[in-house]
């Protein structure tokens, strides 16, 4: 395997860092207490991932089984345990323990055991943050099934049983 193509054609290279100290207040605070920290977005990084920070609170909460066709999900355990759906079962993942996910993979995450973090990595760098901002108001709660159903299917989100 090679190296992809370059996608910066300069000499010199440039100071493009970009630094997110620890203590940024998070994006969003669902109201069970989760919080997210947009560590990269895609449109930071040219579309080729979106980087986040989620810290479960403690009350049990993240999503069921599910897919994706255009992306792929990594998960990186920082706190805690984080219970992930590999495809086959629900796994208890802890602290330096790295789950990959495929497009199309079937995969899941909860927090079982109380309170705890990870690293939700992206690829491509999709616009996630609408669909979890949405999640956060409460308001697919009020979505008919068709509404809900066409906002899935456009963050492409398929659940499974």
């Amino acid at each position: 395997m090679s190296y992809p193509p370059p996608i910066f054609d300069g000499t010199t290279g440039e100071a493009t860092a970009r630094r997110v100290p620890a203590d940024t207040e998070p994006a969003i605070v669902y109201p069970n207490g989760n919080r997210v920290t947009y560590l990269s977005r895609g449109e930071q990084t040219g579309g080729t991932y979106g980087l986040y920070r989620w810290e479960f609170a403690g009350p049990q909460s993240g999503p069921g089984a599910h897919f994706h066709r255009t992306l792929t999900e990594s998960f990186y355990v920082l706190d805690g345990t984080v219970t992930i759906y590999d495809g086959h079962a629900w796994v208890k993942c802890r602290p330096g323990d790295y789950v990959h996910v495929p497009a199309g993979g079937l995969h899941g995450f909860r927090n079982e055991d109380g309170a705890a973090s990870m690293l939700l990595h992206f690829a491509p760098g999709a616009p996630r943050e609408p669909y979890f901002e949405t999640l956060a108001t409460g308001e697919v709660a009020t979505m008919t099934p068709q509404e809900y159903d066409a906002f899935m299917a456009e963050h492409d989100n398929y659940w499974v049983d």
